[in-house]
């Protein structure tokens, strides 16, 4: 988290014009040697064209300076469930809405189902694929007073050809915009909220005083 491009270390991210692309060396111009840049790029999530920015990273940003710890829950065995994968032929997109994208969706493609049943109640869980990972993205009540109020994130290991697949949500962790608010995280779609608490995984990140990275 607190590395020179962690998660906590990043200050801005700009999106350039579609004629105007800015180089990562024209955009250190001024900044103090502390900082990085990187570019990056994505969809429109209007017209689908490619937008290409830049990101900025201080390695001695407020947010390194205030951090502490990570609060995580007890390590609960009844969270780590087996559950069945079922691929989905084709490329299977699903609409996510992003926290920065003022109730807009962005597709992004859902290779398998993940079910099973918990105390009675049958979830069909999507997670995407994250450049070859498949990624879960929930959310559950303790979101926005124990947890990360927009929701967490676990990594669901798959070994190709595997019909199932283990969620061990003592691995869930804080998103990236849990740390910086200059990340555009998915939310949880309907079908990935749990209507009992997860009370697993971590919870949220602790800074000193009253700081606050969103």
């Amino acid at each position: 988290m607190t590395s020179p491009t962690g998660n906590l270390a990043l200050v801005e991210t700009r999106w350039s014009a579609p004629d105007a692309n800015q180089s990562p060396e024209e955009a250190l111009a001024g900044q103090p040697d502390t900082v990085t840049a990187t570019t990056l790029e994505r969809r429109h999530i209007g017209t689908g064209d490619v937008e290409r920015g830049i990101r900025l990273w201080d390695a001695d940003s407020p947010a390194i300076r205030h951090f502490e710890t990570i609060d995580v829950f007890p390590f609960a065995p009844e969270w780590v469930i087996e559950a069945t994968y079922t691929p989905v032929p084709g490329s299977r997109a699903v609409p996510f809405e992003h926290i920065r994208d003022n109730g807009g969706t962005r597709d992004l493609v859902v290779p398998g189902d993940i079910t099973f049943t918990l105390d009675g109640v049958a979830y069909n869980l999507s997670a995407f694929d994250d450049e070859g990972t498949l990624l879960l993205v929930f959310g559950d009540p303790t979101n926005g007073s124990v947890t990360y109020g927009a929701g967490r994130f676990l990594t669901v290991p798959h070994e190709p050809g595997s019909g199932t697949v283990v969620l061990d949500f003592n691995q869930a962790f804080v998103p990236p915009c849990g740390f910086s608010v200059h990340y555009n995280c998915p939310l949880p779609p309907f079908q990935n909220r749990f209507p009992v608490p997860v009370e697993a995984g971590e919870k949220r990140p602790v800074f000193t005083g009253d700081f606050q990275p969103y």
